[in-house]
């Protein structure tokens, strides 16, 4: 069974789409540190990628490393997948039983009144052109309630994401990346994953290509505008055989202590 790697892309979408640039924005981390890994927590991370045999040198399955791409400072990824909708959901829900409670004889209601409804029904955000995703969704500030239709809360980022994996490991075929559709509740569905010629050691540089969205007015409208940026990372390729990280030896099935049931 190929081991599974994971590199985290944390980045600082606000003070990235403020200098346009990815450098000294994004913090990379993966579950490698214990093998090597060197940078964690930085944008200049070195991932250790163990040889493709065993132990006692027979050859051994290939490696998957998946990316997962995170905002730092927006509703964390841990909340449940449909939370924004629900907010927004009961939001509309509240403007509509409190536009009937102030409904008179003849159905008619101050223009006061229904504009102070409408803001605290939340601003709805559309998308510009290249967008990939949310298309009509409510906006939400940083501790996840509803920004207010022409209010000045701080706004929640979407997610970053991956749209492509290019560079020397893509070129030199070490490394095959592609995307994936998944039911991840975290992912939102899609994931970027490769596996890894782990026969050829050395050093290889890849790019990330990432699309944040920022926040635009035009015509009286809001709306997400794609900005697309890049970043690098490196994967350090190494002659140590894959091992059992409890025991140190080979992969294999762990030991049974004495005395331990059957």
């Amino acid at each position: 069974m190929p081991q599974q790697l994971a590199v985290i892309v944390l980045v600082d979408v606000g003070n990235a789409l403020a200098s346009r640039t990815l450098r000294d924005n994004t913090y990379l981390f993966d579950n490698m540190k214990l093998h090597g890994s060197e940078g964690q927590g930085t944008g200049d991370l070195v991932t250790i990628v163990n040889g493709s045999y065993w132990q006692d040198g027979s050859q051994a399955s290939e490696q998957v490393l998946n990316w997962l791409p995170y905002s730092l400072g927006s509703i964390p990824p841990t909340v449940p997948r449909g939370y924004q909708a629900d907010r927004a959901r009961q939001a509309d829900q509240q403007a509509l039983t409190e536009l009937a409670a102030l409904a008179d004889g003849s159905g008619t209601i101050s223009a006061a009144e229904v504009t102070r409804i409408r803001r605290t029904a939340g601003r709805r955000v559309g998308t510009t052109a290249g967008t990939r995703g949310l298309a009509g969704q409510k906006m939400l500030d940083v501790t996840g309630r509803l920004v207010a239709d022409g209010g000045a809360a701080a706004h929640s980022y979407p997610a970053p994401v991956i749209t492509d994996i290019t560079g020397e490991a893509v070129d030199e075929k070490i490394i095959y990346p592609a995307e994936y559709g998944s039911p991840d509740l975290v992912t939102d569905g899609w994931y970027w994953s490769a596996t890894i010629a782990t026969a050829r050691p050395g050093e290889y540089r890849y790019t990330m290509k990432i699309q944040l969205h920022d926040l635009v007015q035009k015509g009286g409208e809001w709306s997400w505008e794609p900005v697309n940026l890049t970043c690098e990372s490196r994967l350090r390729i190494v002659t140590e055989p894959k091992r059992n990280a409890f025991t140190g030896s080979g992969m294999g099935y762990l030991p049974v202590p004495p005395g331990a049931p059957a």
